[in-house]
């Protein structure tokens, strides 16, 4: 049985919604092991001068905390 954690994370990138979620993964890598699954709950952008400059992404993250067989 797999215990699971949840939590909110929010990113940003200039290229695309994917690679805002991408990123959020990639840094939570560096702190978390086990990481299962990402669910994106809202998509944003940030235009200026009519032109999508960021794009944001605000998703849960789920990780493992406890695997037991």
């Amino acid at each position: 049985m797999a215990v699971l954690k949840v939590i909110e994370v929010m990113g940003s990138s200039n290229k695309s919604w994917e690679d805002a979620a991408q990123s959020v993964v990639a840094e939570a890598a560096k702190t978390l092991k086990g990481i299962r699954s990402i669910y994106i709950k809202d998509m944003s952008a940030k235009v200026e001068n009519n032109k999508i400059v960021e794009y944001r992404v605000n998703g849960k993250l789920s990780f493992s905390i406890m695997h037991h067989e």
